[in-house]
C-alpha cells in the first residue's frame, strides 16, 4: 500500500509505507510539527517567582570596603606614584641655592603630604562604602531586613580600617605623626 506525499520541490511522489526512509524518524511521536512544539516549549519555560535578594552585592561591597581600608593603611600604587611625582616637581622647582629647610619641605614634605592625602581618600572611601553596606537593610525591601552575619562583620572591618586609616592620614598630613625633621 502506498502513500502519496509532496516533497520539498513540490513533486508528487508515491512511496511504500513498509520501506524505511533514513531521513524520516522511525517513531511516529518524534514527528512533531512546529505548531505542536510551541505549546510544549511554553510549558517547559521556568515560571517567574519572587526570589529574595541574595545579598551578593552587599557582600561584595563589604569586601571592597575592607580592602580599601587595608590599602589606606599599607599604601597604594597611586599614592606612591603621586608622591614620586611630587618629589620630582619639588626637585625641579627648588633653586640650587635654596636653604636646606626649603629643600626638605619642597622635595620631601610635599611628597609626604601627597601620600597622606591619597591614604586619606582611600580610607574615606572605605568608610563610606562600609557605612552604606551596614545601613542598606534599613532602606531595602520591607520585611527583608536580615543581612548575613559575615557581611556585617566584613563591613564593620571596612569601617574600622577606614576610621583608623583616616585618623592616621590626618595625623600624617598635619605632621603630628612622623613630621619632617627641622633643618637648622
Amino acid at each position: 500500500m502506498g502513500t502519496r506525499t509532496v516533497d520539498e520541490t513540490g513533486a508528487d511522489t508515491e512511496r511504500d509505507e513498509t520501506a524505511v526512509d533514513a531521513t524520516e524518524p522511525a517513531d511516529a511521536d518524534a514527528d512533531v510539527t512546529e505548531t505542536e512544539a510551541e505549546p510544549e516549549a511554553a510549558q517547559d519555560a521556568p515560571e517567574t517567582e519572587d526570589r529574595a535578594p541574595s545579598g551578593v552585592g552587599q557582600g561584595a561591597a563589604a569586601v571592597v570596603s575592607a580592602a580599601l581600608g587595608l590599602v589606606s593603611l599599607t599604601g597604594s600604587w597611586l599614592g606612591t606614584v603621586a608622591a614620586a611625582r611630587e618629589t620630582l616637581v619639588g626637585q625641579l622647582e627648588t633653586a640650587a641655592d635654596a636653604g636646606v629647610a626649603t629643600q626638605v619641605k619642597e622635595i620631601y614634605g610635599d611628597a609626604w603630604h601627597t601620600s597622606a592625602l591619597w591614604g586619606g581618600l582611600f580610607a574615606l572611601t572605605a568608610l563610606i562604602v562600609g557605612v552604606v553596606v551596614l545601613a542598606r537593610p534599613a532602606f531595602g525591601t520591607p520585611g527583608r531586613t536580615v543581612q548575613a552575619p559575615w557581611i556585617k562583620s566584613v563591613a564593620w572591618a571596612g569601617v574600622s580600617l577606614g576610621v583608623i586609616g583616616l585618623l592616621l592620614a590626618v595625623l600624617k598630613y598635619t605632621d603630628v605623626l612622623l613630621g619632617l625633621p627641622t633643618a637648622g
